[in-house]
């Protein structure tokens, strides 16, 4: 179990150099962590993120779908947050996903 901790802690720092008005996708934190097949330890980690001051509405799936909205607050509260930093959302699919998508490979 340590090790899970561990990686989940990565995704948390990783997590939390996402600028303000970007997204990133599971699997691009995964591949930067040099897990590239953990995408899925990537939502986990995301989903238990409450409290821990990090940005989970920034990370969407690789076609910018929102797949983790219902783990907020509310109905629309990922969508919300993300449009409050000037992204875009129609029918929980992020647009122009290409401008505004952050790839820590690149980034960092």
């Amino acid at each position: 179990m340590e090790d899970s901790k561990n990686f989940f802690d990565k995704v948390y720092e990783v997590a939390r150099l996402i600028p303000h008005g970007r997204v990133t996708s599971y699997g691009a934190i995964a591949k930067y962590l040099g897990a590239a097949r953990s995408a899925r330890m990537v939502g986990w980690a995301m989903n238990n993120s409450g409290g821990k001051e990090v940005p989970a509405h920034r990370v969407v799936n690789r076609k910018g779908i929102l797949t983790g909205k219902h783990h907020f607050d509310g109905t629309n509260l990922m969508q919300q947050l993300l449009e409050s930093e000037g992204i875009e959302v129609i029918e929980n699919q992020i647009q122009d996903l290409e401008k505004v998508f952050w790839d820590p490979m690149k980034e960092l």
